[in-house]
């Protein structure tokens, strides 16, 4: 949690220094979540490079899909038309 620095009372601010650094000295004492392990990006990495870039099943069933007059069915185009005209207008002021 981010306390607001900008508090008109210094006591105020004072408590919600106090407050963090207790938050910090407790995340202190458990096992850091945040660490990165080489061992395992290299195995991902190495992983990764095994799997073709271009997979022929992927494109044949893509072909094979786009040659069927009902793929998406009807029922798959409702749902996704609804979405669009259910979701919010990003680009009106939401405030």
């Amino acid at each position: 949690m981010i306390h607001s620095a900008s508090s008109s009372s210094p006591a105020a601010r004072n408590d919600a220094i106090a407050a963090a650094a207790l938050s910090n000295g407790a995340r202190a004492s458990r096992a850091p979540a945040d660490q990165i392990h080489i061992d395992k990006a290299a195995a991902l990495r190495s992983s990764l490079q095994q799997v073709p870039e271009i997979r022929p099943e992927v494109v044949e069933r893509a072909r094979a899909l786009a040659a069927d007059p009902s793929y998406p069915s009807d029922k798959i185009i409702r749902q996704i038309s609804s979405a669009i005209v259910n979701s919010p207008d990003l680009s009106e002021d939401q405030s």
